[in-house]
């Protein structure tokens, strides 16, 4: 897939005041500086199009992006940033659930790993809680780049057996780095053929 356009449409803070649409909505999500603004601007080719920050635990609303007028990608709030109060943290909860179990149009939600940590339980707690509810998932392994080849398919291999404990089919998986934009045609290409599968 070509990405011919980007742009910022809006954001929302919860998901029933997300854009009413038909079109198809591929979110992305995972625990605070994970790197998904990195990741989102990679994926477009635009590096402004989502404001990364050193700070984590930006993202406090709903963000959609209108790609090629055809799909929507969605930067959702990350979770798992321990500096948030609880009242704060509870209410993210409520974002992310709400948008995850009730969005109609959400067609593959991207949850994005840290490939240089060991398996975190926030981030299997988050899986799990997704594949008891049926939410289609994919993992998208980041920062690559901040290990040597070597050591990076048996980071994966040992997540996925972590995975394989609790799941009996394991979800599609990507390998990604944003400073070497390793993985970006894997991850276009795949929302590329659901789309063309959806017709």
């Amino acid at each position: 897939m070509i990405i011919t356009s980007a742009k910022f449409i809006t954001s929302s803070p919860r998901a029933d005041k997300c854009p009413e649409t038909t079109l198809p909505e591929y979110a992305f999500i995972g625990r605070s500086n994970v790197g998904k603004s990195s990741l989102i601007n990679m994926l477009t080719g635009y590096k402004k199009l989502a404001m990364t920050s050193s700070m984590p635990g930006k993202t406090l609303l709903i963000n959609h992006f209108l790609i090629n007028e055809k799909w929507f990608l969605v930067d959702l709030p990350g979770y798992g940033y321990a500096q948030r109060g609880k009242k704060e943290m509870d209410k993210l909860k409520s974002i992310i659930t709400h948008y995850v179990l009730n969005r109609q149009q959400l067609t593959c939600l991207f949850v994005l790993i840290d490939i240089r940590h060991e398996p975190q339980q926030k981030d299997l707690k988050f899986l799990d809680f997704c594949g008891e509810n049926g939410v289609p998932i994919a993992l998208v392994f980041t920062k690559a780049d901040k290990l040597s080849k070597v050591k990076v398919a048996p980071a994966v291999n040992a997540y996925l057996a972590q995975l394989q404990e609790s799941w009996e089919t394991l979800p599609p998986y990507f390998i990604t780095s944003s400073e070497k934009s390793t993985g970006r045609e894997e991850l276009l290409d795949f929302i590329e053929s659901i789309n063309q599968s959806l017709g």
